[in-house]
């Protein structure tokens, strides 16, 4: 024997009473005695260093909406993704509902609408009868609205932003006729008990009373305010008032509006036969008593974003940052050497160049990200955040203005554009990885639009990733990323924060050309500035 097989063979026999483990050892190692060195396809040399590497070009081809698409004889439509490689089933039905469906004084309606959906029973089961069929069928079924903000988010393995809503079903195969029963069930009878809603009711209350524990929190919301201005729907956050002034009826109304075929748009993957799946769909969805309503793309936000500086006071020794401004949607024809140019300034992780100058350089965060946020319907922000001590605020904001500069002022590198470009390109695949992600993926298209506007956006998403330049990232730049009309907005101990770190010749003040505009906290039951 070998060395190695000799060192795993005594490692084996040191334990005894374990034969079979020795018998497993020894013969692991004579097989890996047997076996030659690896090499590369071909009998080429190993190369010296990983990046030396090659690899032949990736022939593969996006999932096409045509091959997944089919409408029912209701009209609805569904994306059908067969997979049979484990025994589950995941229907989800897509909705174009948010908070922008709800009535001036009813602010929160159209989430508990959704959510009590599947947890407040129906008219032939109480809340708890549902909740004991979904546990024998160890399934797990639930509704919801999208989170605030611009961007989408996971729920249920579905892309969603704040405008869209889904319920979602995961079971076994076995039981999919009983499940999509009770997912059906769910949606065209709500009971909405009054425990359950006065419960949940409760629950939003309680949390509304947390919304200034947290900087996150605060952050998140005076950004939005600042981006989007006070009376967009997105920042009409429920209040105590509103929640508690939500009946029963409010719900039933809503849903009837809502909630029907017109307004549904099916993801299904897993282990099932698409002939079958299409007729149990059709006749679950069939005979619905209301037709229910899509609402045209929510209204985009009418005020313009608030430049200059802000601060909010909160007596935390981290401060939290953010700063950017409003640019540009995902139609715009500049939308690919957007994404390329946000990746190289910072949101490509360890290479952007904000990671490596403010974390790397200066040690001064931990977490630094740029990212576009939405542009799902309107201009959205482009945005950078990080976190950092409160008296390190100003110069971390200066380091991080001086890369926009940069950026702006000379072209990316060869080096920085092919990384970036090779990250879109090969990992573009990842997002189609399961069959739900491609069912998801598919069905979010159309009912967010991009799908009506841009068949192809998948199928040339590399060729357009591939044919953006330097010249493009920069002009670009110099398009979107103007410092003089952005926002600026510190949440943290400001008294701290006007000292600066006392090692570099950089302040608030300084920065900012006079004293920041300190924004007050907001009552978190009303939602009204509370004074200063």
């Amino acid at each position: 024997m070998t060395t190695r097989a000799n060192t795993l063979a005594r490692a084996a026999a040191s334990r005894p009473g374990r034969a079979f483990p020795v018998a497993v050892a020894l013969a692991t190692c004579a097989l890996l005695c047997a076996l030659p060195a690896a090499a590369p396809a071909g009998g080429s040399a190993i190369p010296a260093r990983p990046e030396q590497l090659t690899f032949p070009p990736l022939t593969w081809d996006p999932p096409a909406a045509k091959d997944a698409r089919v409408q029912l004889k209701n009209g609805i439509v569904a994306y059908l993704v067969p997979d049979r490689a484990l025994p589950l089933v995941s229907v989800h039905v897509l909705m174009r509902i948010g908070a922008d469906l709800d009535p001036a004084g009813r602010e929160g309606l159209a989430a508990l609408a959704v959510g009590q959906l599947t947890r407040g029973g129906t008219a032939r089961r109480s809340a708890t009868a549902v909740e004991d069929a979904v546990s024998a069928l160890g399934a797990t079924l639930d509704a919801s609205v999208g989170g605030r903000g611009g961007g989408f988010m996971g729920l249920g393995g579905v892309p969603i932003g704040p405008a869209e809503a889904r319920a979602s079903l995961n079971l076994l195969s076995k039981d999919l006729d009983a499940g999509l029963a009770l997912l059906v069930e769910c949606l065209r009878e709500p009971a909405f008990a009054a425990d359950r809603l006065q419960l949940a009711k409760d629950q939003l209350v309680q949390q509304m009373k947390e919304r200034n524990d947290e900087t996150a929190q605060i952050e998140e919301r005076e950004w939005g305010f600042l981006a989007r201005g006070e009376e967009f729907w997105g920042n009409r956050y429920p209040t105590q008032a509103s929640i508690e002034g939500l009946t029963r009826a409010d719900l039933e109304a809503f849903t009837r509006r809502y909630v029907g075929p017109r307004n549904f748009l099916l993801a299904v993957s897993g282990d099932f036969d698409r002939a079958a799946m299409i007729r149990a769909l059709e006749q679950a969805f069939a005979n619905w008593p209301v037709p229910g309503e899509r609402p045209g793309p929510p209204p985009a936000p009418t005020a313009p974003a608030a430049p200059g500086w802000y601060v909010v006071d909160k007596d935390v020794n981290q401060a939290r940052v953010s700063f950017g401004l409003r640019t540009l949607d995902r139609s715009d024809p500049d939308w690919f050497a957007a994404l390329v140019l946000n990746d190289i300034l910072g949101g490509g992780g360890f290479s952007a160049r904000l990671v490596n100058r403010i974390r790397s350089d200066e040690g001064l965060a931990y977490s630094v990200r740029s990212r576009q946020e939405g542009g799902v319907y309107w201009p959205d922000a482009w945005r950078v955040t990080f976190q950092t001590k409160v008296r390190s605020a100003a110069f971390a904001v200066d380091v991080g203005l001086a890369e926009v500069r940069r950026i702006r002022e000379q072209p990316v590198s060869d080096a920085e554009l092919q990384t970036t470009q090779n990250k879109f390109i090969e990992t573009f695949p990842t997002q189609f990885e399961t069959a739900g992600a491609i069912a998801g993926g598919l069905a979010t298209e159309e009912l967010t639009g991009r799908y009506q506007k841009d068949p192809r956006y998948f199928a040339d998403y590399r060729r357009r990733i591939a044919a953006v330049t330097a010249a493009d990232v920069q002009r670009v730049a110099q398009r979107l990323l103007d410092p003089a009309k952005m926002t600026f907005l510190v949440v943290g101990k400001v008294d701290e924060m006007r000292l600066g770190d006392g090692k570099h010749d950089v302040s608030l003040v300084g920065l900012a050309g006079g004293e920041p505009r300190r924004l007050p906290l907001r009552d978190p039951l009303t939602m009204k500035p509370l004074a200063n």
